[in-house]
């Protein structure tokens, strides 16, 4: 797979996608420019190397519609900003305004396309739509690694038809990390799984006892871990229908002599709210209907020790519902155990890194992974359609 920094792109048209789909307030506002913020160095590196930028993204879910609470405006403004240099904003991504625009830039001029979603043919992989794309450009940049999963025109398609096609060095830092922790890391490796559905994780979970020696649980998808092996959980949320398979992914991490850790104790309520009478007791003493809505401080200081002689850990999902204060301890003693971890750290999901942030430890792990949906599918171990087109495109 071709890196941008591998090619020269002066004088050339650099068609980029990225994941500018940052949140908005009510007023258009960006809330956090976290993910502008990632894409900087490949852009940067464009525009130094005089190439003549068009930046291309999606915002929100428009579903092939003009809609303007998705306009990319906001980011234009921000985009500007951030670069300190004039960003022109297109009023569409493909068309004979956007070409005309094009043709008009110098080296190291920046052009903004608008939201990418607004057509249908974007999430429908539609080939003349990557066609159409790829005709903007002389050399295409994935950046995009939060959309790598997705089978979409401006991450697929679009490589089968530009003339160069190589990976932006955010994607490439991804993919390195990943490596590292997975194919080739420090040991022991621990992986720390939480979140709200064993569902959303059973796949991750199975790949991963092909390649960790320590698996870590939490969030409400425990209580169906805790299940299968006899507690009575109360009222918490339970996957009556994966039971069966939780133990099973649980006796084969015995076979493989994978330590496996569980809750030992929980903060439970009396309700699902931010008011609700809460007790702290050990899994075994759980009171009928009444639910787990937190790993409890002993849980806690378990995992902080079964973490302590980390080499690699990647965590994924967060201790409890840590938007609530009475039920984010957990979650923020886990920030704290892997922010003092002296192995590599990687952390991934939209709500993990969102609980990094509000535990204020971001800047003491080793790499905050920018994509959810891609990171979970590549700790399924599945290929990702964006990055096998990219090296398609590399080998053709």
């Amino acid at each position: 797979m071709k890196a941008v920094t591998e090619i020269d792109v002066a004088g050339k048209r650099v068609l980029c996608r990225v994941d500018f789909n940052v949140p908005l307030d009510e007023t258009l506002q960006i809330t956090d420019d976290a993910r502008i913020r990632a894409a900087l160095p490949t852009l940067r590196h464009v525009m130094e190397h005089q190439g003549k930028l068009i930046v291309a993204s999606h915002l929100g879910r428009p579903k092939g519609q003009r809609v303007e609470k998705y306009s990319l405006a906001p980011v234009a403004r921000r985009l500007e900003e951030l670069l300190d240099v004039p960003v022109a904003f297109a009023s569409d991504c493909v068309g004979a305004e956007v070409r005309s625009l094009i043709d008009r830039m110098q080296p190291g001029q920046v052009v903004l396309l608008e939201n990418l979603r607004y057509h249908a043919a974007e999430e429908a992989n539609d080939d003349a739509f990557g066609k159409e794309l790829a005709s903007l450009c002389d050399i295409y940049v994935n950046d995009a690694f939060a959309v790598c999963h997705r089978k979409n025109a401006s991450v697929v398609s679009v490589t089968a038809h530009a003339p160069v096609s190589a990976a932006g060095i955010l994607l490439k830092r991804e993919l390195e990390y990943f490596e590292k922790a997975m194919a080739q890391p420090r040991r022991p490796l621990a992986a720390v799984v939480g979140g709200a559905k064993v569902s959303s994780k059973l796949a991750a979970l199975t790949n991963m006892l092909r390649h960790v020696d320590k698996v870590i649980i939490g969030g409400a998808m425990a209580n169906t871990f805790l299940r299968a092996g006899g507690v009575a959980v109360g009222a918490s949320k339970i996957e009556e229908d994966l039971i069966g398979a939780a133990g099973d992914l649980m006796r084969q991490a015995a076979e493989k002599g994978i330590r496996f850790y569980l809750p030992v104790d929980a903060v439970v309520a009396d309700a699902f709210d931010a008011g609700a009478n809460t007790r702290i007791v050990p899994v075994q003493e759980i009171p009928e209907g009444w639910m787990v809505l937190d790993i409890g401080p002993a849980t806690s200081l378990v995992y902080g020790q079964a973490l302590q002689d980390a080499g690699t850990i990647v965590w994924n999902g967060p201790m409890g519902v840590f938007e609530m204060a009475a039920f984010s301890r957990g979650t923020m003693n886990m920030a704290e155990s892997i922010a003092d971890s002296k192995g590599l750290t990687i952390v991934g999901g939209g709500d993990t890194d969102a609980a990094l942030h509000m535990a204020e430890k971001t800047d003491r792990v080793s790499y905050v992974s920018t994509g959810g949906g891609a990171f979970l599918a590549l700790l399924e171990g599945k290929t990702l359609p964006a990055v096998a087109a990219l090296e398609s495109a590399s080998n053709r």
